[in-house]
C-alpha cells in the first residue's frame, strides 16, 4: 500500500460521502428541518476539525468509514433518544409529512445514482471507451482449466451471456461469473450451456477471474527449461510447433491438450524453424510437459488486435452513461448470487477498505479514479437502499409503511430496529476488516 493509493481512495470516498450527505442535507433544509451535524467521516469521542455555522456543526471525523448528517428528531445511528422524549417540534424530522421524510431519506442514493451517471457520461464523451471486442477473436478463445470447468472450451466464440450479446471481453469475464447460461459458437454450431458453479468457484480460487479466457495464439517457443526434454531434443527459442505425431497443431492451447495424451511417451513434433519444417523426437514427462514456455509477446500482439476504442458524441454519451450506470448496478445485484453461495464461496473474495486501497493504481490515474468513483457511487446507492435499519433503506421501508397504512411506526419499534441494525452493521464491518487483515498478513490480496 502506498500513499498515492491511499490518497486516491480517501479522495474518492470523500467526494462520495460529501455528495451523498448533501443529498440528505439539501432537502432537509428545503423542508425547514434542523440539521444538527454534517460530518465527513465519523467522530466517536473527538473530531479532527469542526465549526458551527447557524444551527449546523460541520466537521471532519477521524474514522474514515463514511459520514453522516444528524437531523433533529430522527432515530439515527447516534442512538440519541433524549430529544425524542420531548414533544415534537415543527423543525424536527419526525414532525414532517411522510412524503417529505421520504424525499430526505432518498436524497443520498439519488445523488449517488446521478453522480455515477454524470461521471460515466463524461468518461464516454471525453475519453471514449477502450475494450477488447469479442467479435474480433477470429479463432475463438483460449480457456484456462477453471474456465473449462465453467463449461467453456478452447476455440469457442462467445456470443451471448444470459441471452444478451457478449460484446466486450472485460465485461463478459465478470458477467459470466454471475450468469445462468452462455451461448457460444462451437465447431460451427451454436450451443447454449449452463454455467457450472464448480467452475466459478475454481476461477475465484485461482485469483484469475479476469484471465480464465483470452485470445488464442500459436505455439512459439520463448524459453526452454534447462532440464526439460524439449531442450535435450534440440528444440530452440523461436521454433513454432505445428503438429504432434502428424496431427496439425495451430494454437498453444491445442498443444497442451494433445500432450496430456502422451505422458511418459515419445512423440514426433512437427516444427517450423526459419521457414523450414522439421520433425523432432521428444519425450513427454509424466505431467504431460516437454519443458518450454510460449512466446507471450505473440499472445500480446493477438490481444492488441482485438482492442478497439469507441468514441461518443455528447448526445450519445448521456444515454450511454445511464446504460453503464444501470449495468454496474445490475452486476452488483447479481454478484450476491456467488457471494452467498457456499459452493462458489464468493464471500472469501469480498474486500474491505484495505483490499480496495491495494487495488488502486500506484500512480495517479484520473481515468481509473473517476471510473472507480462512479462504480463505488453506484455501490453506495445500492448498499444504502438495502432495507436494513441503520441504512437509508431501513428508514425508507418504515416511511413507506406509514404512507401505505396511514399509521406511523411506533417510536420504540424504530429505536429497537435501529439498535439491531447498528449492531449488525458494526459486526459486518468487523468481519470485513478482519478478513482484510487476515489477507494482508497471509499475502492473499
Amino acid at each position: 500500500m502506498t500513499l498515492i493509493q491511499l490518497f486516491q481512495f480517501i479522495l474518492s470516498i470523500s467526494i462520495l460521502v460529501i455528495l451523498h450527505e448533501l443529498g440528505h442535507f439539501i432537502p432537509a433544509k428545503l423542508f425547514k428541518t434542523k440539521v444538527e451535524k454534517f460530518y465527513l467521516f465519523f467522530d466517536p469521542w473527538f473530531s479532527i476539525a469542526k465549526k458551527k455555522i447557524g444551527d449546523t456543526e460541520y466537521g471532519i471525523g477521524w474514522l474514515p468509514f463514511g459520514g453522516y448528517v444528524k437531523i433533529a428528531g430522527m432515530v439515527d445511528e447516534s442512538m440519541d433518544t433524549e430529544q425524542l422524549k420531548q414533544p415534537a417540534q415543527p423543525w424536527e424530522f419526525r414532525s414532517k409529512p411522510a412524503w417529505q421524510r421520504l424525499i430526505i431519506m432518498m436524497g443520498g442514493v439519488t445523488v449517488n445514482f446521478f453522480l455515477a451517471w454524470l461521471i460515466y457520461s463524461s468518461l464516454s464523451y471525453f475519453k471514449g471507451e477502450t475494450y477488447h471486442d469479442l467479435s474480433k477473436f477470429e479463432n475463438g478463445v483460449s480457456v484456462s482449466e477453471s474456465g473449462k470447468k465453467m463449461g467453456l472450451q478452447s476455440g469457442d466464440k462467445i456470443l451471448k451471456i444470459d441471452g444478451k450479446p457478449a460484446e466486450r471481453m472485460e465485461v463478459s469475464t465478470i458477467n459470466m461469473l454471475f450468469a445462468d447460461q452462455v451461448t457460444v459458437s462451437r465447431n460451427g454450431s451454436e450451443i447454449t450451456f449452463p454455467v457450472n458453479e464448480d467452475g466459478v468457484a475454481a476461477v475465484l480460487a485461482d485469483n484469475e477471474a479476469k484471465l480464465y479466457f483470452g485470445p488464442r495464439f500459436p505455439a512459439i517457443i520463448d524459453s526452454l527449461t534447462p532440464s526439460g526434454t524439449a531442450k535435450a531434443a534440440g528444440l530452440l527459442k523461436g521454433d513454432k510447433i505445428v503438429g504432434i505425431n502428424g496431427k496439425p497443431i495451430q494454437f498453444f492451447d491445442e498443444l497442451g491438450a494433445e500432450l496430456s495424451h502422451y505422458k511418459n511417451q515419445n512423440i514426433i513434433l512437427d516444427v517450423e524453424r526459419n521457414n523450414v519444417r522439421e520433425k523432432i523426437d521428444v519425450k513427454v514427462d509424466d505431467k504431460g510437459k516437454v519443458g518450454f514456455s510460449p512466446n507471450t509477446s505473440v499472445a500480446q500482439k493477438e490481444f492488441e488486435k482485438t482492442q478497439v476504442t469507441k468514441q461518443y458524441s455528447l448526445l450519445e454519451a448521456i444515454p450511454r452513461g445511464l446504460t453503464r450506470t444501470v449495468d454496474v448496478l445490475t452486476m452488483q445485484i447479481k454478484q450476491f448470487k456467488i457471494v452467498f453461495n457456499t459452493k462458489t464461496q464468493g464471500y472469501k473474495k469480498v474486500s474491505g477498505p484495505i483490499g480496495i486501497i491495494k487495488q488502486m493504481p500506484k500512480e495517479i490515474n484520473w481515468e481509473f479514479f473517476w471510473s472507480f468513483t462512479a462504480m463505488f457511487s453506484v455501490w453506495l446507492a445500492f448498499l444504502n437502499l438495502i432495507p436494513i435499519p441503520g441504512l437509508d433503506g431501513g428508514h425508507v421501508v418504515f416511511t413507506l409503511w406509514e404512507m401505505i397504512t396511514g399509521k406511523p411506526v411506533p417510536q420504540k419499534v424504530l429505536e429497537n430496529a435501529q439498535m439491531i441494525g447498528v449492531i449488525f452493521l458494526l459486526g459486518l464491518m468487523v468481519l470485513i476488516f478482519g478478513n482484510d487483515i487476515v489477507k494482508w498478513i497471509t499475502g492473499k490480496f
